[in-house]
């Protein structure tokens, strides 16, 4: 990929982010027609297809290193965030086992409460929010048609 930092940062910073995000919108429209007319063949492979598009993955990548509240909190690798370089490599990683992914242990924080009890919460590292942002990317779609069409509530 690329061997220098000021080179590396560079190359993130001049992606086409809104061309990244144009592309991504235009896959998951063609998704969200698919399963509004019913065909899940073609839904399924549009779904494949977002889970490979370098759009998505670096949207997501993007979206947990630098977009989100919780870019800080570390996971279980211990890391905090991720520099250029490493967000390509997070990249490759997710080109790499697109189909295959396996999550990591979770980070466990006990969180005090009022009534002196702990609750859990559960920290994934940088690579599974990745992931699963990337996953989310693919599955919104199909949401958005569920909340769109109005339901029977049984009140008729």
């Amino acid at each position: 990929m690329i061997r220098h930092s000021h080179q590396t940062s560079e190359s993130w910073k001049n992606l086409p982010w809104k061309k990244f995000r144009r592309s991504l919108f235009r896959l998951q429209v063609r998704l969200f027609k698919a399963i509004k007319a019913g065909d899940k063949r073609k839904a399924r492979s549009l779904q494949k297809l977002i889970l490979k598009s370098k759009a998505a993955r670096f949207l997501a990548i993007r979206q947990v290193s630098q977009l989100n509240t919780g870019k800080k909190t570390a996971g279980i690798d211990g890391k905090k965030s991720l520099n250029y370089e490493e967000r390509f490599a997070l990249g490759g990683m997710l080109a790499k086992h697109v189909h295959d992914w396996q999550h990591s242990k979770l980070r466990e924080i006990p969180i005090p409460k009022k009534d002196g009890t702990f609750r859990t919460l559960k920290v994934p590292t940088m690579a599974d929010r990745a992931w699963q942002c990337l996953v989310k990317y693919a599955l919104e779609p199909a949401c958005a048609l569920q909340r769109s069409t109005p339901r029977a509530t049984g009140l008729d």
